[in-house]
Formats: C-alpha cells, sequence, structure tokens
C-alpha cells in the first residue's frame, strides 16, 4: 500500500490543478483585472442608464404582449467586467407573455414591482427525455429565481399590467428565445423534416408555423 501512496497523492494534485483551472470556467463572467474597465476616458455617463423608469409599450404591434428593457454593457459601458446587469419587462394585463427562453450565460433573479405573474422554469428530470415544469404565481412584490440556461417563461395573469425588474450575474446574460430559435432561423435553417419529427406533426405544420416568425 505504502508504494502506491505517492500515485494517489499525484492523481489527487491533479483532479485538483484541474479544477482550479476550470473553476473560472464556470462563472458567469471572469473576475475583473482592475476596478474599472477602460480605466482612460471614463465619465459619469458610462455608469448611467435612465431607461428602467420608463414603461414599454406591449400593445402597438405586439403579439406577446410584453417588452423587455435590458441594462446590459451594450447600453451601460462602465458595466464590461463587473458582472452582473438588469432588465424591465412590461407586461399586458391577462395574459401578456415573455414567452419560453433562457439565458446561457446567467442566473436570473426576477422581482414583480406590479401586477401578478405566472412564471416558470423546465428542469430535466431522472426518467429518460423527461422534464419537469417549476411553476408557480409570483404576486406584486414577489421574488422568484431562474437558474442559469434553463427554458423559463413569465405570463400576467392579473387585470392590470404588471411590471418585473430582472437581475442578473453577468454582464451580458445572452438571450435565446425557443421558438424563433428552432422556427425563426436562416441560412441555415434547421430542418423541417427534423422539426416534424421532434414535434410529431406533418411537415407542413412545421412550415405554417416557420411563415409566422420574421426570418433573420
Amino acid at each position: 500500500m505504502a508504494a502506491k501512496l505517492p500515485t494517489v497523492v499525484l492523481l489527487a494534485s491533479f483532479a485538483a490543478v484541474i479544477l482550479s483551472l476550470a473553476a473560472p470556467l464556470l462563472a458567469g463572467d471572469p473576475d475583473m483585472l482592475q476596478d474599472i474597465c477602460p480605466e482612460a476616458n471614463v465619465t459619469a455617463e458610462d455608469f448611467f442608464f435612465p431607461g428602467l423608469g420608463k414603461p414599454a409599450d406591449v400593445y402597438s404591434g405586439n403579439p406577446m404582449g410584453s417588452a423587455v428593457t435590458a441594462a446590459t454593457v451594450e447600453r451601460i459601458p462602465g458595466l464590461n467586467t463587473l458582472g452582473v446587469s438588469m432588465a424591465r419587462v412590461d407586461y399586458a394585463p391577462w395574459g401578456g407573455a415573455n414567452p419560453p427562453h433562457s439565458h446561457p450565460r446567467a442566473t436570473e433573479i426576477l422581482f414583480v414591482a406590479d401586477g401578478l405573474l405566472e412564471v416558470g422554469f423546465v428542469v430535466a428530470t431522472a426518467a429518460p427525455a423527461s422534464s419537469r415544469l417549476i411553476t408557480r404565481v409570483v404576486p406584486k412584490g414577489g421574488v422568484f429565481v431562474f437558474p442559469r440556461g434553463l427554458l423559463h417563461y413569465e405570463r400576467s395573469v392579473g387585470e392590470k399590467p404588471a411590471v418585473a425588474i430582472s437581475a442578473f450575474d453577468s454582464q451580458l446574460p445572452g438571450t435565446q428565445a425557443a421558438a424563433d430559435a428552432l422556427f425563426g432561423s436562416s441560412s441555415p435553417a434547421v430542418p423541417t423534416d427534423v422539426l416534424a419529427r421532434a414535434f410529431q406533426v406533418d411537415g407542413g405544420v412545421v412550415e405554417n408555423i416557420k411563415s409566422k416568425f420574421q426570418h433573420k
């Protein structure tokens, strides 16, 4: 046994090194290396955005009945390397929805500032090709968390417009809308026969759905 100890120690040390190298890759954003980035020619305006105080139009030409106002590094340059961002979501009453989507680089914590929201996210289960919906109604003043990368949605279920404020642990969480990714992509598009098999419908049904999306 004594002769094998150095090998065990070597393997344990190797595993520790691998984990230490992988840790930054598991984070939403890399750790910052200086106070702010860039440091030169920075003004207070690089850290300011007034947009979250203004309601968005959720009615005019808006089939979802919702609108997202993002406060990410694309609008606030001072967020660069800080690993945080926010968003405001406005919802029309009785059904205004932020449809199923995911944020590949961030966990989201959502605060309901006004109205009543039904929210939910989907998790995989132990059963093959199976999943479970975690859902509940969140009242005004309530908070709900969507784990990073999981498909989730919000829907207004009250008689008045709803407003939510979200925070993310990434300067640019990214958003991938499920329906648009599957049916709205182009050059190349997801093959119709693949989608028909996945949803167990006729190819004509898939083509009809694709026609409702504006291809990019």
